[in-house]
């Protein structure tokens, strides 16, 4: 069954109330979020949103958002190079080489834990 948004659906808005969501110790990435949105394909539109959510109130964790893969990619939005991987240490993940360690046991699928 494929979700539909309302017309007055904000994509930017939702990206941010699904982050919010995202338990410490626990990472997404943005094909998850943009699927959990019924946009399965808008990935780097979640990517985009993202880039802006450091100025935020209440504020958005988006350490805990990462490509498919594990790896850092949206580190280069924090105040500092080393900053995400900084804020994921202090939630118990293991990071190496930009990658989050032991992936698959770290995500976090909104699909699955949240109510469509």
């Amino acid at each position: 069954m494929t979700k539909t948004m309302p017309i007055d659906f904000n994509f930017t808005e939702a990206v941010y109330d699904v982050v919010r969501l995202i338990p410490k110790g626990k990472v997404t990435s943005y094909g998850a979020i943009g699927t959990y949105l019924g946009a399965a394909r808008s990935a780097r539109m979640v990517g985009w949103t993202m880039n802006k959510a450091h100025s935020q109130v209440p504020a958005i964790p988006a350490h805990r958002v990462v490509n498919r893969q594990g790896l850092l990619t949206g580190k280069t939005h924090f105040k500092t190079p080393s900053k995400m991987q900084e804020l994921l240490e202090a939630e118990g993940i293991i990071v190496k080489n930009d990658q989050i360690v032991n992936f698959k046991e770290h995500f976090w699928d909104p699909s699955k834990h949240l109510d469509l």
